[in-house]
């Protein structure tokens, strides 16, 4: 029970909510882990100061509206989840709280539109890639739109590249030696689609064979991570529906995507789909994860010697404690040598949406990456994350020598001898 409050009179993510309050015991661990705190230098920026304010809110105590600019500052990273020592489970009390919020809270009209916009758009590529074509269209006319709606014009590339579908079947070459199911994101598929063909030409290459469902959806992160949790639970439900059961794994190449799906089961707590929901999740696994189980073949050696630092996105080292299995990958290509990045555990300032809604932030998060990344003389990137590449790029590309940014799966591609190696930054 929270302070004379009933957890079932909060619905069924009540009990999840109450449990991450009381375990926290305001140790301070989190604090140094947090990139808010370490930007902005507040208490109520840090994970123990906003449990104490989502706490104070739904006792009462606080008011939703004074309560809200911490919580949206919150990159919702989890750094804080494997800093803290009591086990808080910090996820499963912000993600339920925004939605709770978010049903009672006032926004403005600016804040309305934009959620709208993005929303409506970014889950669904080919509103996506519309959206994008029409707002580089009104370039010229930025000055006239509110500042929210230039910072989302400012972020979108100068172009960007032709589409290429997959098939919906990928054979295995060789002997057949898995079958898995490829959730093909939204956003990634329009900025950056050759990390799906990478994926899938990697995986065929290890002997796997891969579906990608037509029929599947956005993963629901980006809704239930804003507070649009009705949204997140459709979502939810339909990917439920659409991915096959007779195949070994379910496995994303964006730490986002496949720390949402993992969280199916407390989206849908209390549903007559939980069951399902949590049989589903234990099927969903990181293609590197995938991979370093399944054990890969040699790949050939890269044509030159190249540095590379790995980053670590958030949502696949804290929330689904994925470190070490892309650097393994990694490390057994030839001429390729693995270099860490300073503080590589803070968050880089992507998160989703984070860019659009905190500006500044963001900017300033990805400034102190770039640099940190900068330290290491390293002449590549990788990681595995499509918002981390974005946020990074563009950063590191603000210098007078750019830094490429890849994914993991583009890095083993080009060991391989795929012609994605030729990408160029």
């Amino acid at each position: 029970m929270l302070h004379n409050i009933p957890v079932n009179t909060l619905g069924p993510l009540g009990e999840p909510m109450a449990k991450a309050v009381s375990t926290c015991v305001h140790c301070g661990f989190c604090l140094p882990a947090c990139p808010t705190y370490i930007a902005l230098g507040e208490e109520m920026d840090s994970p123990r100061g906003r449990i104490v304010l989502m706490k104070e809110t739904l006792e009462g105590r606080v008011p939703i509206e004074a309560a809200m600019p911490y919580l949206d500052r919150c990159l919702g990273c989890l750094g804080c989840v494997t800093a803290c020592p009591s086990g808080v489970e910090y996820g499963e009390l912000v993600t339920p709280f925004r939605a709770w919020a978010d049903e009672r809270r006032q926004r403005s009209l600016t804040d309305r539109l934009l959620r709208c916009m993005v929303l409506s758009t970014l889950p669904y590529p080919g509103r996506f890639r519309m959206a994008a074509r029409m707002g580089r269209l009104a370039m010229p006319l930025k000055r006239l739109l509110p500042r929210r709606l230039q910072n989302m014009l400012d972020l979108l590339p100068a172009s960007l590249p032709a589409a290429d579908p997959l098939p919906e079947v990928v054979p295995a070459r060789g002997a057949r030696r898995a079958r898995v199911a490829l959730l093909a994101g939204c956003a990634q598929q329009v900025l950056a689609p050759q990390i799906n063909r990478a994926t899938v030409e990697v995986l065929a290459h290890n002997g796997v064979e891969v579906l990608i469902p037509r029929s599947q959806g956005c993963c629901g992160a980006l809704a239930a991570h804003t507070g649009a949790l009705a949204q997140a639970k459709a979502q939810a439900r339909h990917n439920i529906r659409a991915f096959p059961a007779d195949v070994d794994a379910i496995v994303t190449n964006a730490a986002g995507c496949g720390s949402g799906m993992h969280e199916y089961a407390l989206w849908l707590r209390g549903e007559p789909e939980e069951s399902a929901a949590r049989e589903f999740a234990s099927r969903v696994c990181d293609v590197s994860v995938f991979l370093s189980r399944l054990g890969t073949l040699p790949a050939g050696a890269l044509s030159e010697p190249l540095v590379v630092a790995y980053h670590d996105a958030c949502h696949l080292a804290h929330a689904q404690r994925v470190t070490s299995e892309p650097r393994k990958l990694l490390a057994a290509i030839p001429y390729l040598r693995l270099v860490e990045v300073p503080d590589g555990e803070i968050c880089c300032g992507s998160a989703g949406t984070y860019n659009l809604e905190q500006p500044e932030i963001a900017a300033d998060l990805g400034r102190r990456k770039a640099d940190a990344i900068r330290s290491t003389g390293a002449a590549a990137v990788a990681t595995g994350n499509i918002g981390c590449m974005t946020q990074i790029a563009t950063h590191l590309g603000a210098g007078p020598n750019p830094i490429p940014v890849y994914h993991t799966m583009e890095l083993l591609a080009m060991a391989y001898g795929s012609r994605l190696g030729k990408r160029g930054a």
